[in-house]
């Protein structure tokens, strides 16, 4: 039998109504009880635009108070948020509408003519259209199942054909309470979201704050000196970043310190250099340095500053309700041995939307496969090998080498493509591809060029390779660690 709680809106109103939810750089800011009164509100006259329980509404949006407050006003119908990453391309997101079976998207006023120009049948509404609509007079939800689906997001494949992760209301609510396990709490915490909240790591921050009673410090994106003005002067104590956004804020900080209250610098992104660590470490700064995925609902393995350098490289250990073992030749592995990390644990979503395949590959006895490689040492920490096989991490965001070589291949002239990642001092790392063309001329302004209208910036690659022929094995797939030895020569 399904769990039922209170709305966690409706709940933390009434407990905390006059606490503060949001706070802006802009000095815009919300109470609980105001964001429950306008998500209300906003439910109802989507409700007039047509949503109703069980709908996929996408949201098309930048971070905002309108974001956060579409999000809580579709839990209040009972409908599905899918949340849609800004910076891809019309081609892709397209694909995600189709998908998820979105009955509407729903977009900000500043991105309304880009969503307006999205090739789909469905309803585009910017928040202007939506808060001009009349009020319905329904009832709302005013309890969540905790198996009732919620959000789902969509992360790219190994095949290049994105997947739509589903999170119930209980994979966000063990998330949340799993963070609180390992971090703690401090009435007086505010959580700094810089992160996307279309991605799982800014959207796991709100479910936090309605949870907790936590203020959350909105940024529309990251900037080094709101975010050291913020942990400085405003009273922020918590701040998610990936490592390029560390380095820049300890340059920022220079020969300074921050205050005693700030307690947590959440690392996630990868495993961090051994340089960088050093120097949070002279500079005092709690780094926990975690290990998660779209399909954990953000962090699932946690390192805690104690342990930042004496176990360099390490993700750390599962948090309490999660489980993790590393399983090779189906078997679980020996100390030290690497196989594929496998994780369980509440906060690990049921599967993909749609997408039977795909679950039955990644699924076995509620286990998840994540398709990373690591192993864990004698005291249970785990080492990841290899944030999947090939996958590329540049500036923070996931970047699969297939996807991109899926585009090069149908653009005309090209016969085949192989995409990997190369070393960025700016992003850590950023994708170059590898083609082999029928057409003399083609050249790389045109290759780009095509990439653009069906990439996001982020995939595009920063330089093209002419070859004659690509590396394969016996089995005549593509051998991509050979290209990285030419680039190499």
């Amino acid at each position: 039998m399904s769990e039922i709680m209170e709305h966690w809106l409706e709940k933390r109103a009434n407990l905390s109504p006059n606490e503060l939810a949001i706070e802006m750089p802009n000095h815009t800011s919300i109470t609980f009880k105001q964001l429950r009164d306008r998500a209300r509100t906003f439910a109802r006259k989507l409700v007039t635009c047509g949503v109703r329980e069980g709908d996929h509404v996408a949201l098309y949006v930048n971070n905002s108070v309108e974001m956060v407050v579409v999000i809580h006003a579709i839990s209040y119908i009972g409908a599905v948020a899918v949340l849609i990453n800004t910076r891809l391309s019309k081609t892709e997101i397209a694909y995600q509408l189709t998908d998820a079976r979105v009955s509407m998207l729903v977009t900000s006023d500043q991105l309304y003519e880009q969503g307006t120009d999205i090739e789909t049948a469905i309803p585009v509404y910017c928040f202007k259209d939506i808060e001009q609509q009349s009020a319905a007079n329904i009832d709302l939800k005013q309890e969540v199942s905790l198996d009732d689906l919620f959000t789902i997001i969509y992360t790219s494949g190994t095949t290049g054909f994105p997947k739509g992760v589903k999170h119930t209301y209980g994979n966000h609510w063990w998330s949340a309470v799993s963070s609180a396990l390992n971090i703690g709490l401090d009435h007086d915490d505010k959580w700094l979201a810089s992160l996307p909240l279309f991605h799982v790591g800014g959207l796991s921050i709100l479910m936090k704050s309605v949870i907790y009673g936590m203020p959350v410090y909105l940024l529309e994106k990251f900037d080094v000196d709101v975010v050291h003005k913020a942990i400085v002067q405003e009273g922020v104590t918590m701040v998610s970043v990936v490592s390029i956004l560390l380095d820049r804020l300890i340059e920022r900080l220079a020969d300074g310190f921050y205050p005693e209250t700030f307690r947590c610098m959440l690392l996630g992104g990868g495993p961090a250099p051994q340089v960088l660590l050093q120097k949070a470490k002279n500079k005092g700064i709690p780094v926990f340095q975690t290990y998660g995925m779209t399909e954990t609902s953000s962090q699932i393995v946690t390192l805690s500053p104690t342990y930042a350098l004496d176990k360099l490289g390490s993700a750390g250990k599962a948090l309490f309700p999660a489980q993790l073992k590393i399983m090779k030749e189906h078997r679980v592995a020996d100390e030290f041995e690497v196989g594929e990390i496998t994780v369980k644990g509440p906060m690990v979503t049921d599967g993909y939307f749609a997408n039977e395949e795909a679950n039955e590959k990644a699924f076995h006895n509620d286990w998840l496969s994540t398709g990373d490689l690591g192993y864990l040492d004698d005291e249970g920490f785990l080492y990841v090998m290899d944030r999947r096989k090939d996958l590329i991490i540049s500036g923070g965001e996931n970047v699969y080498p297939a996807e991109i070589e899926s585009v090069l291949a149908g653009i005309p002239g090209v016969k085949e493509a192989g995409v990997v990642g190369i070393e960025d001092d700016t992003w850590g790392q950023v994708p170059v591809g590898f083609v082999v063309k029928t057409s003399v001329d083609l050249d790389e302004d045109a290759i780009l060029h095509s990439c653009s209208d069906q990439l996001a910036k982020y995939k595009i690659p920063k330089q093209i390779y002419f070859v004659d022929a690509l590396p394969r094995n016996a089995s005549n797939k593509l051998v991509r660690h050979k290209l990285l030895e030419w680039i190499e020569r």
